[in-house]
């Protein structure tokens, strides 16, 4: 890896009134629910769960009211203070108007909802010392409390008629039973504390134990109780589809529009990655091509470790050259750690720095089981995505200003569409710079870009109720499968799981390539802005620097900065 760049310290900016606004929203969020000081490496919160009763939910928002009403009260003193105040006030009113609609009693899908949110807490615990291990086994212990507060939670949504859909209930009470089986995460988990004295080992085994019968507590309270009152309807309607695009993009746009503006961009991908196919396999199809390149032994990776080596190797030589030539990279997040993820639920994910940095940011693979092989044609641009100029390097430069942006501006505001959407720019930026010039690079790039422009489509037909775009009928869970698996080449068992995923998450899978949108038209009216003077290393310097934000607010920031 080249030598970083010289880098100009960042002169302190005194802190204001609403950096301390928002410093103390940082402090609440941690109190209410420590899994978030976890993430942030705060260690004092590693031990304990937040309430995940109804009187969790009314403490967080007797919290929000709170804090809009002390950034209404509170006159920005700079720019920065500006952006502050008018994302997280966005933020928080949103969230009010999503709390009036009750929609924290429904709170449950497959991928993001307390049930993963208790079991993903202990991903990021440290484990290197006896007292970390402690803290993990007072964790363990806690998981009980914090599946009965929720289940309690989800039993007042089902006594006032605001219930999830039945899918999703079916499909997260057989993920609560593979987390209770006898080789499910939890002993795993406490295996790896063979050197740890024989007292804490006991209690680790007796707090695994407790939490794997926890969860088996719970699938049976989804199966027994919840699913009789659950909804059979998989759409949430536009009411709530509006509030929870706004949620994911930070900006209000026109959901009709995109879905027209959706159908269009997945034809203009099907018809570049077919494009891109025939050279791969003169006058050949997309599966074609794409059996080619799976059957070429070049392109193959044997091995969890042989993957890992990979993405490192990958991950370290574009921080190296992207460095030299297109971003500022300061030294302290030249580091990024790839690791192979502790749990085998499938998908590729990066996890930020802690704000001292004493954790690096880190690229996570969870490897399904049984999955020993993996296609590099397919992934390059996913490295891309996760690492540099993708993921790490929006989220942990927000942490390098940390003399400038409150903690809140670091590690905790923005929003899918601004996070996904920059690194799907990423991913076409590097073509752009030629790093996915190989037919097959490129070809696993189109891969995924159909596969975000398809989700747009599936998602707003379904939750929307919208015609088919064959005129064919309405979306349906069983057409929104159908229509996945013609736009994307996963197998089965994962095409399955993200239609379960959109179905029960709305809004989240369209703001990656409604994000990507929005930020190419960022950059395209900078340009315009800027004429012949225009610099794009500069404008993402801008644009990065800012930190994490809805979309509407970055848009905002940027044109008050010309």
């Amino acid at each position: 890896m080249t030598d970083p760049q010289p880098q100009t310290p960042e002169a302190a900016r005194p802190a204001t009134p609403i950096d301390r606004i928002a410093e103390d929203w940082v402090d609440t969020l941690v109190e209410l629910d420590p899994t978030v000081g976890t993430r942030l490496g705060r260690a004092g919160s590693n031990a304990r769960f937040g309430d995940y009763s109804p009187s969790g939910l009314d403490a967080r928002a007797d919290a929000e009211r709170h804090t809009l009403a002390a950034l209404a009260a509170a006159a920005p003193v700079d720019e920065v203070d500006e952006v502050t105040r008018r994302d997280l006030s966005e933020q928080l009113a949103l969230r009010r108007e999503q709390a009036e609609l009750g929609l924290g009693l429904r709170d449950l899908n497959v991928i993001v909802s307390p049930v993963q949110a208790i079991r993903n807490a202990f991903d990021l615990m440290p484990r290197g010392s006896e007292a970390d291990w402690a803290a993990v086994a007072t964790r363990l212990h806690g998981v009980a409390g914090a599946l009965a507060g929720y289940r309690r939670t989800l039993a007042e949504g089902a006594r006032r008629g605001i219930t999830p859909a039945l899918r999703q209930v079916r499909e997260v009470a057989a993920q609560a039973e593979r987390h209770a089986a006898a080789d499910g995460f939890f002993p795993g988990l406490v295996a790896g504390a063979g050197g740890m004295p024989a007292g804490l080992r006991a209690e680790l085994a007796a707090g695994a134990a407790a939490a794997a019968t926890a969860y088996a507590g719970l699938a049976d309270f989804l199966r027994d109780e919840l699913a009789p009152a659950a909804s059979e309807r998989d759409g949430v309607g536009r009411e709530h589809y509006q509030l929870a695009s706004r949620e994911f993009l930070g900006a209000t746009v026109d959901l009709d529009e995109s879905y027209a503006w959706g159908i269009e961009e997945l034809a203009r991908m099907t018809e570049e990655q077919a494009s891109i196919a025939r050279e791969i396999v003169p006058g050949g199809t997309v599966p074609e091509a794409i059996a080619a390149l799976d059957a070429d032994p070049a392109r193959i990776l044997h091995g969890t470790r042989a993957l890992r080596d990979w993405l490192q190797e990958t991950s370290d030589r574009a921080v190296a050259e992207l460095g030299a030539t297109q971003f500022d990279i300061p030294a302290e997040i030249r580091r990024l750690d790839c690791m192979i993820a502790p749990t085998q639920e499938g998908g590729i994910y990066y996890t930020g720095p802690s704000d001292d940095f004493s954790r690096p940011g880190q690229m996570w693979w969870s490897v399904p089981r049984g999955v020993t092989e993996f296609k590099a044609w397919r992934e390059l641009t996913t490295v891309y995505h996760e690492g540099v100029p993708g993921h790490h390097l929006q989220m942990a430069t927000a942490v390098v200003h940390r003399n400038r942006l409150n903690s809140w501006r670091r590690q905790l505001a923005g929003t899918s569409g601004h996070f996904e959407g920059w690194a799907l720019y990423a991913e076409r930026f590097m073509a752009e710079l030629g790093f996915l010039d190989d037919p097959g690079a490129r070809l696993g790039m189109l891969d995924g870009q159909r596969m975000r422009a398809a989700r747009v489509v599936l998602d707003l037909g379904v939750h929307l109720g919208k015609p088919l775009p064959d005129g064919s009928g309405r979306w349906d869970a069983a057409s929104a499968l159908a229509f996945m698996t013609e736009n994307v080449t996963m197998n089965p068992a994962s095409v399955r799981f993200e239609v379960n995923r959109y179905l029960g998450w709305p809004g989240q899978a369209p703001s990656y390539k409604i994000g990507q949108r929005i930020w190419e038209q960022l950059r395209d009216e900078a340009a315009e802005r800027g004429g012949a003077d225009f610099d794009l290393r500069e404008f993402h310097r801008e644009a990065l620097g800012l930190g994490s934000l809805g979309l509407d607010t970055l848009a905002w920031a940027l044109r008050r900065q010309r």
